[in-house]
């Protein structure tokens, strides 16, 4: 219980201190840009936006601290009404503030430095400063919506060419779609999985691997990721790892989670596979797969990981696939001569704040494999260089949202080097 307590005590005081700053930042540019100005208007925006921004988290911390004392559930309406009242504007604001107070913070800094050491110039610049942070203001006002309806709406697909040396002519542009995250839910809804799976379908794959996380949570989206992952198309077939997700659709019992799924998938050609690894004939080349479950629920010992992942050398090409980039895993993978290091349950860094040069988001804390392409050299008289894949994936975890993370197909060709 006094874990969860100082948690929701340092995330209710991380966000009122955050809304202070913010609202004092922008009581004082409009000051300053505007000093003949009547501001009364600006206060009744100001508690618009407190209760917005503040009324969704109070009744989470209410129905957290009502469980912890009472044991008792407390379940949110699920309806869109909920949704588009509560939810939505307090991710859309929350983002707002977040994004727009990371540049007045910087610019603060910036301020300061100038008021030590030239003070002179800080008079002359400051009313300059003051119309920067309004454009800077007014800017991601319009830019955090329309990149969070962007990336809720769009799926992108990202061509990645793999070159080897001696690559048998049989596997020469082979087509792997390589996907993740999909996770069904009231959020990752028909239109969405239709668009995805249109996306899929247009690569002509020769065969799809996944990286886990088919549904969200609770068994009634099981049923639902089946039957629109079933209408995927392949030559040589459809498998997937499990994820985090996976385990998730019975809280309370994980083995039948994963029971449930792997037998819904199996019904429609896609194969769910547990710490196993699959070789697959493609006329005379021989692909070699390795799944590897490494999750919350359940993390790979050593002594299972050697066994899975020894005496693959009779292969064409070898692939690691696993739901998180464990760096662990990634020394293993290079260790043990395999191509291809496949990967997904970041999102892409879900929720990334636009900065210049650099990716300002959660997921940085959990692994620095956060999306894209990471090459790791071997030496020349190597057939290949291990390329780690780690994509973006389809659905939302936490909040309901992605911003400057689209989803993303992607589709890996085999080349000879």
């Amino acid at each position: 219980m006094g874990g969860w307590l100082i948690r929701i005590i340092i995330g209710a005081s991380i966000l009122i201190l955050a809304e202070f700053y913010f609202t004092k930042r922008i009581s004082w540019l409009l000051k300053s840009v505007f000093p003949n100005k009547d501001h009364k208007k600006y206060k009744k925006f100001k508690m618009i936006f407190f209760i917005l921004l503040n009324l969704y988290p109070a009744i989470l911390i209410f129905s957290a601290l009502y469980r912890l004392f009472t044991e008792n559930r407390i379940t949110h309406p699920d309806t869109f009404i909920f949704d588009y009242l509560l939810v939505y504007p307090f991710w859309i604001l929350f983002l707002f503030m977040l994004q727009t107070g990371i540049f007045f913070l910087v610019i603060d800094i910036l301020r300061i430095i100038l008021r030590l050491f030239l003070k002179n110039l800080f008079e002359k610049i400051n009313p300059l400063t003051a119309k920067f942070m309004l454009a800077v203001l007014v800017f991601f006002f319009v830019y955090v919506p329309i990149r969070i309806i962007y990336d809720y709406k769009t799926v992108s697909i990202r061509v990645v060419e793999y070159k080897i040396n001696d690559l048998p002519e049989e596997l020469e542009n082979f087509k792997i779609t390589f996907i993740a995250d999909i996770q069904a839910d009231k959020y990752t809804d028909d239109s969405r999985l239709q668009n995805f799976i249109d996306k899929v379908n247009s690569t002509d794959p020769d065969l799809i691997l996944i990286a886990g996380d088919l549904i969200s949570s609770t068994p009634e989206y099981i049923q639902k990721s089946a039957d629109y992952l079933g209408t995927m198309k392949s030559k040589f077939g459809i498998y997937s790892c499990v994820g985090d997700h996976d385990n998730w659709a019975y809280r309370e019992d994980n083995a039948r989670s994963i029971r449930e799924l792997t037998e819904a998938m199996k019904k429609k050609g896609i194969y769910l596979v547990d710490n196993s690894k699959r070789e697959m004939k493609i006329d005379k080349a021989k692909i070699c797969i390795t799944f590897i479950t490494n999750t919350y629920v359940e993390t790979i010992n050593d002594k299972l990981l050697d066994s899975l992942t020894y005496n693959n050398e009779n292969c064409d090409l070898k692939i690691f696939l696993t739901h998180q980039p464990m760096s662990r895993l990634v020394e293993k993978a290079f260790e043990e001569n395999y191509d291809l290091f496949l990967a997904g349950h970041t999102h892409g860094g879900q929720i990334t704040l636009l900065f210049p040069f650099v990716y300002i988001t959660p997921t940085m804390f959990e692994t620095k494999y956060i999306r894209g392409d990471f090459w790791f050299d071997r030496p020349d008289n190597f057939r290949s260089d291990m390329l780690m894949i780690v994509t973006r994936g389809l659905g939302m975890s936490l909040a309901p949202i992605r911003y400057n993370s689209t989803p993303e197909v992607t589709l890996i060709t085999l080349q000879s080097k």
